[in-house]
């Protein structure tokens, strides 16, 4: 009993330590809406080829479970796979079940980042007040996805940033570009959730790379002196 206890602390620690290891060398989250089993491993080492760390594969794309297993099994281990549109805690337990650590939902529920949390997974639910925000960081949530980001714009991230707590990560998701990403750094955001962007179901894994490319390039150039992802820990 003793050893499985060990071995989960060490699966957590290795949950937590990769998602901040990996946002800190590219805090863009790929999100793989609508990709296929078959496709899943090429795309998602094409946009590993290309710098990305951090896949999503919401539930409502064809056999997500399927697709994030490949991806969990497939990829390095460095890299974090994991689901959204994680609406439910059975389905948080479906995804860890399938080696995911990663939970993104487009709401905010109370029960499914509590079920995220105490399966020590990494829990990113989706805020658009904040009211939401602040009732997503006291159930646990470990970053806050700000969506949908066509609704709230650089300057709304700014407002947000002035009372939410030191350190809090919000990550916008809808509407990124590799032209918007400054101003909403500058903003406060310290991530981003790119979904149609980067991929649509039939696109090529060389299709997939390049568009990733545009995106690793230009979160190269995002540093702030107060950041909490220093680039400097990439030397």
């Amino acid at each position: 009993a003793h050893a499985d206890m060990d071995s989960k602390r060490d699966d957590v620690r290795a949950a937590g330590e990769r998602w901040a290891d990996a946002m800190n060398r590219c805090a863009c989250v790929a999100i793989l809406r609508g990709v296929e089993p078959e496709q899943a491993v090429s795309v998602g080492q094409a946009l590993v080829d290309a710098g990305f760390s951090i896949i999503e594969v919401p539930l409502n794309s064809p056999d997500a479970l399927k697709s994030i297993k490949l991806l969990a099994s497939s990829l390095p281990e460095n890299v974090v796979v994991g689901a959204g549109t994680v609406l439910t805690v059975a389905q948080v337990d479906a995804v860890a079940a399938a080696g995911g650590v990663l939970i993104v939902s487009p709401n905010m529920d109370e029960e499914v980042v509590r079920r995220t949390k105490a399966l020590e997974l990494v829990s990113v639910p989706g805020v658009c007040t904040p009211s939401e925000a602040f009732r997503a960081l006291a159930a646990g949530a470990d970053c806050l996805k700000a969506f949908p980001g066509e609704q709230l714009p650089p300057k709304i991230i700014k407002a947000w940033s002035a009372v939410l707590p030191k350190g809090a990560v919000v990550i916008p998701t809808g509407g990124i570009t590799h032209e918007n990403m400054a101003t909403y750094w500058e903003a406060g955001a310290r991530g981003f959730g790119i979904g149609s962007n980067i991929f649509k179901p039939g696109d090529s894994a060389e299709t997939v790379k390049a568009k990733a490319e545009t995106f690793v390039a230009a979160s190269k150039h995002l540093t702030t002196p107060e950041s909490p992802l220093k680039r400097s820990r990439l030397a």
